[in-house]
């Protein structure tokens, strides 16, 4: 098994979640040879300030360097399918932020690409990865709620409220045909249906614009960023502010989520709560240490993240003791563990989510699209049965 600082990485994207890549990889010892961004000029200026070695060139540069194993692909969506197979292509590991592809005929054509490769192919679905999470999954299958019955929740900001606020997700021909869902939406629907172990199988969902004319500043815009161009355009705006989406899933579970990128004081608040037949769970990705238990006959609980108290999953994505609070960039870090380890033993893992996943979320993308677009329920169109989670 290789060592991980014997291992080499390079970052295709140089925005907001590229550098979130970057510095998990650092803390875990891997090498960052370099990154490619949407220009020369652009991915050398990030390498400077990150104290990385030289930017590549091209983005066949980067492929072409025998030093680099592991491809981590965080460029726009409408890039994902051209980056990831070429990477795959080329016999790199790849790690690809979601959604996977644009269409689910683009996922699938991944999927099969990488598990013919024998590589090691993983999403970025970093949420499964916060410790108390880990424990509610590993609770719930060993029975710790009784029998799963609802499932609900909501994922909201409010960093595009202002109709000055722009992004590329916001265009179509970038982001896909959805915007919210795609980019928050689903992290919560990969998050519970991990958690649950169960897929969702049907959706209904109502998808809203509410800001119809959006202003295009002149120059990009980081994500998160909050200052306003000098000058601007006007943009018509087709992809949703907001969607509220009733779930099934398999074996009679129900499900409800809001999500939103237009709600005040929401800066990024992924909550579920989990009702089981014998006790509930709950969570908020604002408050990450913090889990409440819900019983009938007896006081709630509120348990503390602490690894001397977890169970062995949540152990595992553990890596400060108690009372020093684990948070956003440590899911990175703690799900890279995972795909690293799976990388230092040559062969694909199960520890982490994989391009099956991924592929599984954009057919559920899809049907939520399709259920605004025909205002009715919509099964999830899958071919044959993914594997056990």
């Amino acid at each position: 098994m290789r060592p991980l600082n014997e291992i080499g990485a390079a970052v295709v994207g140089t925005g907001f979640i590229g550098v979130v890549h970057v510095e998990a990889l650092r803390r875990l010892g891997v090498q960052v040879h370099g990154v490619v961004g949407s220009s020369h000029d652009r991915a050398a200026a990030r390498s400077r300030e990150l104290g990385l070695p030289p930017a590549y060139e091209s983005f066949d540069a980067m492929l072409a360097d025998p030093r680099v194993d592991v491809v981590h692909v965080t460029s726009p969506n409408h890039l994902h399918h051209q980056h990831a197979g070429a990477a795959l292509r080329a016999h790199k590991h790849v790690v690809c932020e979601k959604p996977l592809a644009m269409t689910s005929a683009e996922s699938a054509d991944l999927l099969h690409l990488a598990e013919q490769s024998g590589l090691v192919h993983a999403v970025n679905f970093n949420l499964r990865f916060y410790p108390l999470s880990q424990h509610v999954h590993g609770l719930i299958r060993e029975g710790g709620l009784g029998e799963v019955r609802l499932v609900s929740g909501q994922y909201l900001q409010d960093w595009l409220l202002l109709d000055t606020d722009w992004n590329w997700r916001l265009e179509p021909k970038l982001g896909g045909e959805l915007r919210a869902v795609a980019d928050i939406g689903s992290h919560w629907m990969d998050l519970t249906t991990f958690l649950v172990g169960k897929r969702i199988t049907e959706v209904m969902a109502d998808l809203a614009t509410f800001i119809k004319t959006r202003f295009e500043p002149a120059g990009p815009v980081e994500t998160f960023a909050t200052e306003r161009a000098a000058k601007s355009m006007a943009r018509e705006i087709k992809t949703e502010d907001t969607a509220t989406i009733l779930l099934r899933y398999e074996d009679g579970t129900r499900g409800a989520l809001t999500v939103s990128q237009i709600s005040p004081g929401r800066k990024n608040s992924l909550r579920y709560e989990i009702d089981g037949s014998s006790a509930a769970a709950a969570w908020d990705s604002e408050r990450p240490d913090e889990l409440w238990i819900g019983h009938r006959g007896r006081t709630n609980e509120v348990l503390l993240r602490d690894p001397a108290i977890l169970n062995a999953e949540g152990r595992r994505a553990t890596g400060l003791p108690g009372g020093h609070a684990e948070g956003y960039a440590d899911t990175f870090k703690a799900l890279y563990a995972a795909v690293y380890r799976a990388v230092a033993e040559g062969k694909p893992g199960t520890a982490y989510p994989t391009f099956a996943d991924g592929h599984d979320e954009m057919l559920v993308c899809e049907a939520v699209a399709r259920s605004s677009r025909e205002r009715r329920w919509v099964e999830v169109a899958r071919a044959v049965r993914a594997r056990a989670r």
